[in-house]
């Protein structure tokens, strides 16, 4: 996952109703927490995976109605049963946690977005559910929304994914442009990357395109909240796309002086 935690996606800004504040904090707070048992700290791969086996039983304990040790989890039933939220959709989440443990590389797209569908698409859909919006076109539509911005992530980490010996470019298509995995430790930007960076971010523009239509789906405040998210996701493309791709001298990130654009995109939108 990101570095910067879940950075692309919403977290209870003052655009959301004052009523959905605590439970989208409260989804944010599990998320990150799981993300860093997975990521951060010096911890071995297997007490990674321990930490995590601790949430899906937290998990287990709401689903079979006995009492939750954690207060992580104290905070979060609560919001599950008001809301009746799917536990698969917090157990993809860490199951996606756990293959950043095991798994460095994707063998192709295909692969990549399993993982998308399990790190990024259950925020989405957990969100709708808050919104009172989940039918199966919203759903779907959110699916390439989220995936879009875990791709978007990935382009911006990849110097930084490299350090912690992951590679999420898929395999295939590395091999395609000619790139071989000396290039991305080495920092070495040329043509063969800028053009496999360029195929990498018009393929996720055109699925954040594909799924901006949730915006129409989602009432007031609310869809006005996920309007700045979708512009911000083309904005941090466009600035990947001005760079070609050259992530490694500077990692792309949306600055105050981007938030004028973001708006005027967002009002158009």
């Amino acid at each position: 996952m990101s570095v910067d935690h879940y950075e692309n996606f919403p977290v209870a800004s003052w655009l959301l109703p004052a009523r959905l504040h605590e439970p989208v904090k409260a989804i944010y707070a599990f998320a990150r927490s799981a993300d860093d048992i997975a990521d951060e700290g010096a911890l071995d791969d297997a007490e990674r995976l321990a930490g995590l086996d601790r949430y899906r039983a937290e998990l287990a304990a709401i689903a079979a109605g006995r009492p939750t040790q954690d207060p992580l989890f104290q905070r979060l039933r609560p919001v599950i049963a008001a809301h009746d939220l799917p536990l698969q959709l917090f157990n993809d989440l860490l199951d996606a946690f756990s293959q950043d443990v095991t798994k460095t590389r994707y063998a192709d797209f295909a692969e990549l977005m399993d993982y998308c569908r399990r790190s990024a698409d259950p925020i989405g859909r957990l969100l709708l559910r808050l919104y009172g919006v989940d039918d199966p076109k919203s759903r779907s539509l959110s699916d390439g929304v989220c995936s879009s911005l875990q791709l978007i992530n990935h382009w911006q980490d990849i110097a930084v994914d490299w350090g912690k010996g992951r590679v999420y470019l898929p395999q295939d298509e590395l091999a395609r442009f000619g790139i071989g995995e000396r290039q991305i430790a080495e920092g070495r930007w040329d043509a063969a990357w800028a053009a496999m960076m360029d195929f990498q971010i018009d393929r996720a523009r055109a699925m954040m395109a594909a799924g901006s239509p949730l915006v129409q789906r989602l009432p007031g405040r609310i869809g006005l909240e996920l309007r700045l998210i979708v512009a911000s996701g083309f904005r941090l493309l466009d600035k990947l796309q001005r760079v070609r791709g050259d992530v490694f001298r500077r990692r792309p990130v949306i600055a105050q002086r981007d938030w004028p654009r973001i708006l005027l995109h967002a009002a158009l939108g």
